[in-house]
C-alpha cells in the first residue's frame, strides 16, 4: 500500500531531482510533487513525496524528519488527505443576492424626497 509524505519547510530554490536523489537513500520515491505558484511559478516550500510501502515512507520520517537540507530544517510527515469542497448548488461566484437593487444615487435621493 502506497503511502504519501509531506515534506515541508523546503527552501524555495529546491528542484525535483534534489529531492528524489535525498529520498532514493530510503528508496526510490513513486512519486514527487512540487507544487508551483500559479502567477509566478515559483516553488511553494513544498513537497507530496509517495512512496510504495508505508515501511518505506516511516524510514524516511525518522531519517529526514528535521534533517537540514539546503540550510534549512526539513518537515517529514505523513501526507493527510484533505476533504474536497461540497459542490456548491448555486453556481458560484461569492456574494448573495437579495432580490432588491441598490440602486443609484440619483434614485435613492429620489425615493427619500417621495416619502
Amino acid at each position: 500500500m502506497a503511502a504519501k509524505l509531506f515534506v515541508g519547510n523546503l527552501d524555495f530554490k529546491t528542484t525535483r531531482g534534489e529531492l528524489e536523489t535525498l529520498f532514493s537513500e530510503i528508496a526510490r520515491p513513486v512519486d514527487l510533487f512540487l507544487p508551483t505558484e500559479r502567477g509566478t511559478g515559483r516553488p511553494r516550500g513544498f513537497a507530496l513525496v509517495e512512496f510504495e510501502t508505508e515501511d518505506q515512507a516511516r524510514q524516511a520520517i525518522a531519517r529526514f524528519n528535521n534533517f537540514q537540507f539546503g540550510g534549512r530544517s526539513l518537515r517529514v510527515n505523513l501526507a493527510e488527505d484533505r476533504p474536497r469542497p461540497a459542490p456548491s448548488l448555486s453556481g458560484g461566484g461569492g456574494g448573495s443576492y437579495s432580490g432588491k437593487s441598490k440602486g443609484s444615487r440619483r434614485n435613492l435621493r429620489a425615493r427619500k424626497r417621495s416619502l
